[in-house]
């Protein structure tokens, strides 16, 4: 990141989430030209397996499609609680929470009808992934106090690591201890009975470096029976044998205790928001985890050629009574190989990222009776299994010393499989099986050092996930890929006191698979929808002004996110033409923050969806629209000591924070889950 643009972020107070050109890249000299290449790896002191924010901003840069970089000054001087926090400034995306640290997650549109566990994502944790082998993602185990930066690729620009899926890939990435502080602690309160600390520690001897964090926190939460408390630590140890070659071992623990308040109608989630689900209360609805996850990844690198090789292994339990008592255990276990080579061809330059990607696993599950929060009898009982086999290429080949145009691909072969092992209600034992081919095809044109432009066409597909594999009948086990079509568009850069990042695109699917609602007492139903549509624009602004008001050198910066979703049934027979439900059509998150050189800043901040936006296919019950309106307060001069007072949903704002959609819904619906209401956060960080 070149240094004015740094200087633009620090004086932000970390507001810069989108990635943007760099200015001192180095030159790669070839015959006749001169062509901007990427800084390179350290050669020493630094870490070979986990590039750091610099680094990992160079490389991102070379998608030609809406991809960001955020580092942790912008979400560590916050409360730092769930994923919202992290990505809420990135356009394109929407976090809408549901209760504790659980969120729906959608990038363009992705697992839009998923109202438990998220979908249309690849999420990895430094690069290797942390989904579960069938599709789904469980957001409990993201602890966003443990990053030094997190990676967001919108759509098919997740090739990079193999990712194919609608939403894209987040790549949630750690420090080492060759960047580590060897101490950082930071200790947090707020509304609701809010507590939390975290504690880390890193460094560096010889050869060998090591970071472990470690964080806890409990919540009464601010709705009925909502409470949790959660214990997550992750450690990282890595050993340069030289200068060329680094391996690192990670390790991840998570325990999480979370009860569920349930969805509600409309106008209990608005007249009594703090109010839960009598069922759910009843049955004593929750989601208990217990995971570990271990893995190694080695990097290589070679006169030209850089090759990471990974393995990853996964013990997940988790105990999840809801209408019934689902007692399921996950093993997942994978590898990948991912080689990067730059060079001169023909006096041209040209980047080849390439890999393979193995991810399998089973889910073991006893699904019990729910009595009164016990199990009862048993219901049923399976085991399903999964694989998971890609490989992909990306190739960037420079016809011009600004213009790459980029080809890639990836092919997919899964199968889904599951043994029935309670009979006395038939038997749904089923096996399916999936060969999907993605190509991609985009232009990359650096404009000049502080501004690019891009356009791509890319294929993405999905598998459904197990809760639609389920055999029962020909309807739930002959469903089909998801699969789209996504044309994009845009561009990103910088100037002094002034960042841009802006995508419009549209996807256009076949097949997309919906869950829909049809009671709390079951699981949503999945169905292929023919065709849909979805558009949009992502638009990130970032203007410094008023400069040098209060003090020489301060500025007041505004960092504006906003996103158009334009979501529609493309000429269904049941549906029509109407809007997809369960997402707004314009939303904006936006925030001015005076920074004053010493350390200080203040600002206020909005949350705004200005327009009402459909709860079913049938376009026959909306969401209202609504403003939340926050405002934070800090101290962070970038040595020894940093403090915040931050207040969210100021005015105590009551709305809908998300929905279960429905096929058709109607007031009687139990499917609105309400946002929070007035809280106020405070903390101290400690770091030397």
């Amino acid at each position: 990141m070149s240094r004015p643009f740094r200087a633009l972020c620090a004086a932000a107070a970390g507001a810069c989430a989108i990635a943007v050109p760099q200015a001192a890249h180095a030159q790669l000299s070839l015959p006749g030209i001169s062509v901007t290449a990427d800084p390179p790896l350290p050669a020493t002191g630094g870490s070979l397996t986990v590039p750091d924010t610099e680094r990992a901003t160079a490389n991102i840069e070379r998608t030609p499609g809406g991809v960001a970089v955020v580092p942790d000054t912008q979400f560590k001087s916050s409360p730092a609680q769930t994923i919202k926090d992290i990505v809420d400034y990135v356009p394109g995306i929407i976090v809408q929470p549901r209760y504790g640290d659980d969120a729906r997650v959608s990038i363009r549109g992705s697992g839009l009808s998923r109202n438990y566990g998220n979908r249309g994502l690849n999420m990895y944790m430094d690069g290797i992934p942390i989904i579960i082998s069938d599709g789904l993602v469980d957001l409990f185990e993201v602890d966003p106090s443990a990053y030094r930066y997190v990676e967001i690729y919108k759509g098919a620009n997740a090739l990079r690591y193999g990712g194919n899926a609608l939403g894209g890939a987040i790549n949630f990435v750690t420090p080492t201890g060759r960047d580590a502080k060897l101490v950082d602690g930071r200790f947090d309160v707020g509304g609701f009975g809010y507590f939390r600390a975290q504690a880390s520690t890193g460094g560096v001897d010889g050869p060998l470096d090591w970071f472990v964090t470690g964080s806890a926190h409990r919540q009464d939460g601010f709705r009925e029976h909502s409470e949790g408390n959660e214990q997550r630590a992750s450690a990282n140890f890595g050993y340069q044998f030289s200068p060329d070659v680094e391996t690192r071992f990670y390790v991840n623990a998570n325990r999480i205790r979370q009860r569920l308040p349930g969805e509600v109608r409309k106008e209990s989630a608005l007249k009594s928001p703090k109010a839960a689900n009598p069922a759910f209360v009843l049955q004593d609805q929750a989601r208990d985890i217990d995971s570990v996850r271990l893995a190694n990844k080695t990097t290589l690198r070679f006169d030209s050629t850089t090759v990471d090789v990974g393995i990853f292994g996964v013990h997940r339990h988790v105990m999840h009574p809801i209408y019934q008592w689902l007692d399921y255990t996950v093993l997942d276990y994978g590898g990948f190989l991912r080689a990067e080579d730059d060079r001169s061809i023909g006096g041209f330059r040209n980047r080849l990222v390439a890999g393979i990607n193995v991810h399998n696993g089973t889910i073991d599950t006893d699904q019990y009776l729910n009595v009164a929060g016990r199990k009862g009898t048993l219901a049923s009982s399976t085991l399903d299994k999964t694989q998971n086999y890609s490989a992909y290429a990306e190739n960037s080949f420079y016809v011009l010393p600004q213009v790459a145009v980029v080809a890639g691909a990836q092919f997919l072969h899964a199968v889904r499989d599951r043994d029935d092992r309670f009979l006395s209600d038939g038997d749904q034992s089923g096996r399916r099986a999936y060969d999907l081919f993605s190509p991609k095809l985009g232009v990359l044109w650096d404009v000049d050092p502080g501004w690019q432009a891009f356009a791509n066409v890319s294929r993405s597909a999905e598998v459904p996930t197990f809760d639609a594999n389920s055999f029962a009948t020909p309807a739930s086990s002959n469903l089909d890929a998801q699969t789209a079509t996504t044309y994009e568009i845009g561009m990103r850069g910088r100037r002094p006191g002034l960042t841009w990042d802006v995508s419009l695109y549209r996807a256009e699917i076949k097949n997309e698979l919906q869950c829909l609602t049809t009671s709390p007492f079951s699981a949503c139903s999945v169905v292929n929808v023919d065709r849909t549509v979805h558009q949009g624009i992502e638009l990130g602004l970032g203007v410094a002004f008023l400069q040098s008001v209060f003090a020489p050198e301060d500025r007041f910066w505004l960092n504006t996110a906003y996103t158009y979703n334009d979501f529609f049934f493309d000429g269904d027979a049941l549906y029509g033409n109407n809007r997809l439900p369960g997402v707004p059509k314009h939303y904006v998150r936006s925030e001015v923050l005076y920074k004053h050189p010493g350390g200080f800043y203040v600002g206020p901040n909005v949350e705004w969806v200005p327009q009402s936006y459909y709860a079913d296919n049938a376009n026959t019950l909306k969401v209202d629209p609504y403003t939340l309106v926050g405002l934070k307060a800090g101290y962070d001069s970038g040595m020894g000591w940093s403090g915040y007072l931050e207040a969210r949903n100021l005015f105590d704002k009551r709305y809908i924070s998300s929905v279960a959609i429905a096929g058709v819904a109607n007031p009687a619906s139990e499917i609105f889950n309400p946002g929070s209401g007035r809280a106020i956060f405070a903390g101290v960080r400690v770091s030397w």
